[in-house]
């Protein structure tokens, strides 16, 4: 088990900006355990006047849309060009068979991993919704506190994830693949809506043309739609994280987004009511993890689990029957 300091060294830690601190600090977070749990809450509590000041960004796409080629070309770009402190918290898979996760997204960003002003913690998604990590929400705040004014938070792209993460962040970006079939096609609408900007990927060599044409194709569809709340338009670009070209112009349409949310009070209300969110978030989790920690729901739920899986007992009348134990 990883050693525990007390909440007062963490904090200092992480507002000195130690990684090392702030790397156990999220692996508290991240932890299951009662205690460790207790103790993270403290931290996170005293940092949070510290936190709330940088730009959260996600980012999803397909598999094999190149998210973390993406995620380090721009990282680079912004701590190069920019002049920005970066973390990126990326989510990896879970293994729903062995409960291992690959965690391999550092090995896949070798410079950005080096880069002394960029900090990169690859969490394990476990069995949150769609792949997002219970523990993402206070990750961003640690990394906030630790003096990051960026954060960049990769999604798997399995599907659910990206309202999860669109739950966190101020601006998310959908990368998509051009040359792969009709453009459109199985693109949910749900996930259109809620990007604020669209980019299209690997647009160098022969894929150019068809990049440019993608990138036509999307912006038409994207007229179809309602402006949101924020008053925003919707832009698509392209890009190319090989020959780090449109990276600049991802970076003024998230500038641009910024300005206009700003000046018109929905960057806050969105934050604000991003907080509300999470309490909820919070709620749901601790009761299901109080439900399971229950010792009658430990005892009786293999039995009664036998029962609903045979048909014996139908699946709510076991719920009920469950959730009058506790």
């Amino acid at each position: 088990m990883a050693k525990r300091f007390s909440s007062e060294t963490y904090v200092k830690g992480i507002l000195a900006g130690d990684r090392v601190m702030l790397s156990r600090a999220i692996t508290l977070v991240e932890s299951r355990l009662a205690a460790d749990q207790e103790l993270a809450q403290q931290v996170v509590s005293q940092v949070l006047p510290h936190a709330g000041k940088s730009v959260r960004i996600g980012i999803t796409g397909v598999p094999g849309v190149g998210k973390s080629t993406f995620i380090e070309a721009f990282g680079n770009y912004l701590i190069k060009e920019q002049g920005k402190k970066l973390a990126v918290l990326a989510i990896d898979p879970t293994s729903q068979r062995s409960g291992g996760s690959i965690l391999g997204d550092k090995t896949r960003m070798d410079s950005l991993a080096t880069n002394p002003q960029a900090f990169i913690r690859p969490s394990p998604a476990g069995k949150s919704l769609g792949g997002v990590s219970r523990s993402t929400r206070e990750s961003i705040i640690l990394c906030e506190a630790a003096g990051f004014d960026a954060v960049i938070v990769e999604t798997v792209g399995v599907g659910q994830s990206e309202t999860a993460v669109h739950a966190m962040v101020d601006f998310f970006l959908l990368l998509m693949l051009a040359g792969a079939g009709d453009e459109l096609q199985g693109i949910k609408r749900g996930i259109m809506e809620m990007a604020d900007a669209i980019a299209i990927t690997k647009a160098d060599g022969e894929n150019v043309g068809k990049a440019s044409a993608a990138r036509a194709e999307y912006q038409s569809a994207l007229h179809l739609y309602p402006l949101g709340a924020s008053g925003w338009s919707p832009k698509v670009s392209t890009c190319s994280a090989l020959q780090n070209t449109g990276l600049d112009t991802i970076w003024q349409t998230i500038a641009d987004y910024l300005q206009l949310t700003q000046s018109n009070g929905y960057f806050d209300k969105k934050r604000h009511d991003q907080n509300l969110q999470w309490m909820y978030e919070a709620i749901r989790q601790g009761l299901e993890d109080n439900f399971y920690a229950h010792e009658q729901v430990k005892q009786q739920l293999p039995g009664i689990a036998e029962q609903v899986k045979s048909g014996q007992k139908s699946a709510f009348a076991a719920a009920a029957e469950l959730l009058r134990l506790v």
